[in-house]
């Protein structure tokens, strides 16, 4: 297992939700933390980076220099049927998917491993997800592929389940309702907690013999 004290670790996506977890946790190991985000303004210390903006990527890349992790949870989520299907939505859902990371490993000079996040989406077909489900599923794909490409850089991707990280809070008075109905579609009999996505994380960088692999943090809901 590969010590984390004193390494850095970019999070692209770290200022709220799973992103921020993982790097507060990330900071108790001892890590040298830097936040991406597409608007850095409400963030401390992040820098701008736009998963759909090679330009900022590679701006980010120079002023923040060689890491040795990168974990990169953007997420610009689309729903629509077929018939609803918008192009330019579909296309920003792939590129802060799919080709923003390709990008980032493009630009940045990393030393050790990159973890892509992907969702339980990508392997549960329905009606009108079928822009998530292909953007999530193709997360699958890219780190296998990414992982063959950037060896002895590992590459891995994470695809949670229904995780109360804040992004269902929408819904308001019918929350509690949702996350029961998504514990009760699991194995184990529960929704996820953040500190279930950010083990796996950390796991994940600690684990120097795990390479182009998804982990599947969903209760067995798939």
């Amino acid at each position: 297992m590969t010590e984390l004290d004193g390494q850095r670790v970019l999070v692209i996506g770290g200022g709220r939700g799973i992103g921020a977890a993982i790097a507060t946790r990330a900071r108790q190991e001892g890590m040298d933390v830097m936040i991406g985000a597409r608007d850095p303004r409400p963030i401390e210390g992040a820098v701008r980076l736009d998963l759909t903006d090679e330009a900022s990527i590679a701006a980010a890349a120079a002023k923040i220099g060689a890491v040795d992790h990168v974990v990169t949870l953007g997420s610009d989520p689309y729903g629509a049927s077929i018939a609803e299907l918008d192009r330019d939505q579909f296309v920003a859902a792939f590129e802060t998917k799919v080709i923003g990371p390709l990008l980032v490993a493009k630009h940045f000079e990393i030393r050790h491993s990159l973890t892509l996040f992907a969702g339980v989406v990508g392997w549960r077909p329905g009606t009108g997800s079928i822009v998530k489900g292909i953007t999530n599923g193709a997360v699958d794909f890219a780190a296998r592929h990414l992982a063959a490409n950037l060896a002895p850089v590992r590459v891995n991707a994470i695809a949670p389940g229904i995780v109360d990280s804040g992004a269902w809070d929408g819904k308001g008075e019918a929350k509690p309702a949702f996350l029961t109905g998504a514990a009760e579609q699991t194995l184990v009999g529960r929704y996820g907690e953040l500190d279930d996505v950010v083990d796996t994380t950390i796991w994940l960088l600690r684990s120097s013999y795990i390479d182009g692999q998804t982990i599947h943090v969903d209760g067995g809901r798939r």
